[in-house]
């Protein structure tokens, strides 16, 4: 009897939700299939689905800054393997995808049979990742896999102000967006510094430019 496989599908697009799941079906016709269109409602489909077998995910959904979404669903879910669909297929992304967590790497150019036979590794317990690109593997990076442990830690309204920090709001204007007392802003803040290990808020912006996907521009 085969096994019914349940994945979930989270990406802004709906032409390339429905290439995916055209995907999958090719390789497991009968499977339950939910899909998701931002960070918060991957967030609450994979809550209502704990027993997915795998999150398909798009870095750039809506929601999410660069690696958070991943970070944030790995810290969410840790058993539901995440595989990583993206544009964005630079080495030094896919190195910082696998860093935080992902159990896969799939370019958003692969063909659909491509894409089917990556989740039928990944569901076999091996980390997928296009051949050009398998050299990645060799470069492990323990820093940011410490740093993805610590911003999993956040709680959601923790990783909420961090946000607003990094956007260069001040206390009482978070408060304000947030609907809370600035004391209770503080308190987030000093728990922010704590859990990332620095000791200003300078410092948690700083720490917070490496979830994003795009390197800083250099201006000549």
């Amino acid at each position: 009897m085969a096994i019914a496989h349940k994945f979930i599908v989270a990406d802004d697009h709906p032409l390339f939700r429905a290439a995916l799941t055209q995907a999958l079906r090719q390789l497991a016709p009968q499977a339950d299939i939910v899909e998701a269109d931002t960070m918060e409602a991957t967030k609450d489909v994979v809550n209502r689905h704990p027993d997915a077998d795998l999150v398909l995910l798009d870095l750039h959904m809506p929601g999410a800054n660069g690696f958070s979404g991943l970070i944030q669903l790995r810290g969410q879910m840790p058993d539901i393997p995440v595989a990583v669909i993206s544009g964005s297929d630079e080495p030094y992304v896919v190195r910082r995808a696998l860093d935080y967590g992902a159990s896969g790497f799939i370019p958003k150019s692969s063909s659909l049979t491509l894409i089917a036979e990556a989740v039928g590794e990944i569901l076999d317990g091996e980390v997928w990742l296009p051949e050009a690109l398998s050299g990645v593997l060799d470069d492990t990076n323990e820093e940011e896999a410490r740093f993805a442990e610590a911003i999993a830690s956040l709680t959601p309204q923790q990783f909420r102000v961090l946000n607003m920090l990094n956007e260069g709001l001040l206390n009482k204007q978070i408060a304000y967006e947030l609907s809370v007392s600035e004391a209770t802003i503080k308190a987030h803040v000093t728990a922010i510094l704590r859990k990332l290990g620095v000791h200003s808020r300078t410092q948690a912006v700083i720490a917070a430019k490496k979830l994003e996907v795009d390197p800083p521009k250099v201006e000549s």
